[in-house]
């Protein structure tokens, strides 16, 4: 008979030093990532549809550029899957190093595209195939970077850590926002001859800054301490395999994540598209943007880390609810026309969608082991992001092609705040979780936080 296993060692506390540094590296990759994804779908707003879907009709090129959008959320899943298996069996760090260069070189790339106008059908495959390659990035990214904070974090204080960590997402819009801005001051044809294309080549400074700090931190401790000790290796199978053995597991995580994801596409993707449409400048927009951008630093750390003292259900159960209520208010302020109105409503829309979004991290970490918390986490995060921020804005541009005005996009709104309100609803609650356990087991995890071994109370 073989012997029983050894229990796991007690966790150390972590290194103030080393958790500040990991939290940087993982910000600053977070921000590079996100500046350049969601770059892209801001141009695709303002300038792709006439540069590389020329039409007659000025909303079937939006649409077709939206299109594009959609490739790269739909290829998001596909790199969690992939970065996830490596991040799995070879570690959480040199994934992530290969995924910010893999986005870096493709905005660049982008940058440098000849336009339709130059090349014909040979610019919107390559947009298509650079987009593709982002969204691959992009969703081998988010999962290791949190998994990084989250493992080498004191479990009283994941949500605190991994909510500084993901104010690279409003960060990283907020600095996409400003670029976009300051390029769309050019006179029109400059924007769309050249000026569209500054951002996108600025991202090979981000790639360079953010490589130097990545490279600087250790993989993860819990990481190290699994793989030496040989648990969940090959015999188990493949961790996608694993994590599909438990599809309730999965489908509730992508679940909650479907509403954070549609909000964000509804108040700053597609407001561009309907604001403007309605009746906005350009500039009014950007700038309901870039406040909503900044309500999103302040009420993400805060609502991350208050996760930390009431549990994630409440927080994002609290979002959802918001997001239903306010659905219908928010468009009924954007549709006065007032610039002041309209900021308010994209702010309050954020302020929902924060409460959603902020718990992600340590929710989506703490319903999986560890050798196969990657892919779990990577693989619920980009389904809801391809399910709710990829379709979204083509669902929404469908209603807009109707002319239906704005209710059909705040029943949208309520309709994504609702699955993640019942996908919450059904998820056990996840704060204090032993994360060296190698089970994923979302649905059974008692309301009572355990603490981890080894942590002080």
């Amino acid at each position: 008979m073989s012997a029983a296993p050894s229990p796991p060692a007690p966790e150390r506390r972590p290194d103030p030093a080393l958790l500040r540094r990991v939290a940087l590296s993982s910000l600053l990759g977070t921000v590079i990532e996100y500046y350049d994804f969601l770059l892209y779908g801001t141009m695709a707003a303002l300038a792709f549809g006439p540069l590389f879907f020329p039409g007659d009709d000025p909303l079937t090129g939006t649409i077709a550029a939206f299109g594009t959008l959609a490739a790269g959320y739909v290829a998001r899943p596909l790199g969690g899957a992939v970065f996830g298996h490596f991040g799995d069996r070879l570690g959480r760090r040199s994934m992530l190093v290969l995924t910010m260069v893999l986005m870096g070189v493709a905005s660049f790339l982008i940058g440098v595209l000849p336009t339709y106008g130059t090349v014909g059908v040979a610019a919107p495959v390559l947009l298509v195939l650079f987009r593709v390659v982002q969204g691959l990035a992009i969703g081998g990214e988010w999962a290791g970077a949190t998994l990084m904070v989250v493992e080498h974090a004191d479990p009283r204080r994941r949500g605190l850590w991994s909510g500084l960590m993901q104010m690279g997402s409003p960060l990283g819009f907020l600095l996409s926002t400003v670029a976009v801005a300051l390029v769309s001051l050019l006179p029109r044809s400059a924007f769309l001859e050249w000026g569209w294309r500054l951002p996108f080549l600025f991202s090979a400074v981000l790639l360079a800054v953010g490589l130097y700090v990545r490279l600087s931190v250790t993989e993860s401790p819990l990481f190290r301490r699994s793989a030496g000790e040989g648990r969940g290796g090959g015999d188990a199978g493949p961790p996608l395999a694993r994590v599909l053995r438990r599809p309730r597991t999965l489908a509730l995580a992508c679940g909650v994540g479907i509403g954070p994801f549609a909000l964000t596409a509804l108040i700053s993707t597609f407001m561009l598209t309907y604001a403007t449409g309605i009746g906005y400048t350009t500039s009014q927009v950007m700038t309901g943007m870039v406040v909503t951008s900044l309500a999103g630093l302040v009420s993400i750390p805060l609502f991350s880390a208050l996760s930390d003292r009431v549990g994630r259900r409440p927080v994002v159960l609290g979002g959802a609810a918001g997001a239903v209520v306010l659905a219908f208010p928010v468009y009924a302020l954007v549709d006065t026309k007032a610039p002041a109105l309209l900021v308010l409503g994209m702010t309050l829309g954020q302020i929902a969608q924060s409460a959603m979004y902020a718990p992600l991290g340590p929710l989506l970490s703490e319903l999986f082991g560890t050798r196969v918390r990657y892919t779990g986490a990577s693989l619920g995060y980009q389904l809801a992001a391809l399910i709710g921020g990829g379709f979204t804005p083509l669902l929404a541009g469908g209603l807009l092609a109707d002319r239906a005005g704005s209710t059909p996009l705040a029943v949208l709104a309520v309709g994504c705040g609702l699955v993640t309100a019942l996908s919450i609803r059904h998820t056990g609650e996840t704060r204090g979780r032993d994360l060296s356990e190698e089970d994923p087991v979302a649905s059974t995890i008692p309301t009572a936080p355990a603490v981890e071994k080894g942590a002080e109370a």
